[in-house]
């Protein structure tokens, strides 16, 4: 097998790759060509340890673990690590061993990104990200792939953190807080470990596309947003599955209320309807999502001579 570490992993992960992938993972899944049963997770009174398998027919067959320690941040720490285990769809061989955390860090902002490629308004100018942690990072090597945005706004309740990342790219300006950061913007995604809703529907102009990865530990948007806003997800089972695998904002609604962001990119469902709609997507994270990414970077690992062989 192959063992690729988290300097490995960043190595040969390209970002449009990732993103072509994790389309077409979005694609198969919602047309029937993948197997992704709920994660499950053990907890403990500081974090959880969760299990995701998947497989997608002839992109990735894998089954991550992946432990989610929220107060990891203040001590330096990631607050998600894991290792991901790649296998032969057609043998069942291992055939590589690979560090989880860049991989979750980037598939997710990259999921991010792919809703707004597909929903979006096609002159979405201003984006918004809240939250400049890991998340706030991956949101922003991906999001501006989708669309010619001129401003980039970031709001974190650690200034010095938007700082950092606001210095990556001369788009971005510094907002002190998120009501402002949001009022007027085309996309908004937020990033946060938030407990409680950071945001509420009526700081979100028309026709803004919403984002949101967080909430593994409590809400991050608020009710009106679910309810007034056309909510799309990876999967409907996060409306019938509770946490870590459901969705807390979902939890109660009728599935069919809710479409999958793979419905639309396969021209099953429709996207984005009128200018002024405003478009919502909740992320709970997929193995799906693994799995394409941990094949793309295994073949780009081959490819280069990247990464340790082991015979176990």
């Amino acid at each position: 097998m192959l063992v690729l570490s988290k300097h490995d992993v960043e190595r040969v992960l390209s970002v449009p790759a990732m993103l072509e992938a994790l389309e077409a993972g979005f694609r198969a899944y919602s047309t029937g060509q993948a197997s992704v049963p709920p994660r499950t997770a053990a907890r403990s009174p500081e974090g959880l340890l969760g299990a995701m398998p998947g497989w997608v027919a002839d992109r990735g067959f894998a089954l991550k673990a992946v432990s989610v320690f929220p107060a990891n941040g203040e001590h330096g720490l990631p607050t998600h690590q894991g290792v991901i285990t790649l296998f032969d769809e057609h043998s069942g061989a291992l055939l590589s061993v690979m560090d989880a955390e860049h991989i979750t860090a980037m598939r997710t902002g990259g999921g991010a990104a792919v809703s707004v490629r597909v929903l979006a308004r096609p002159d979405a100018k201003t984006l918004t990200i809240l939250g400049a942690g890991v998340q706030g990072h991956s949101h922003m090597a991906t999001v501006p792939l989708t669309r010619d945005f001129a401003t980039i706004r970031i709001c974190s309740r650690n200034r010095d953190r938007a700082a950092a990342l606001a210095s990556t790219d001369p788009r971005c300006v510094v907002i002190p807080s998120f009501e402002e950061a949001v009022r007027g913007a085309d996309v908004v995604c937020c990033c946060t470990d938030a407990r409680e809703p950071i945001t509420r529907f009526d700081w979100f102009d028309p026709g803004t596309h919403v984002t949101s990865v967080g909430g593994t530990f409590g809400p991050e948007l608020d009710a009106d947003t679910i309810r007034l806003g056309r909510v799309f997800v990876e999967w409907k089972g996060a409306a019938t599955n509770a946490p870590p695998a459901g969705a807390h904002e979902l939890q109660g609604l009728d599935p069919v209320s809710l479409t999958e962001l793979g419905e639309v990119i396969a021209e099953l469902q429709p996207g984005r309807q009128t200018v002024d709609e405003i478009t919502v997507y909740k992320s709970t994270g997929s193995g799906f999502e693994d799995a394409v990414v941990a094949q793309i970077v295994y073949q780009a690992a081959v490819a280069a001579g990247v990464g340790t062989d082991v015979e176990l």
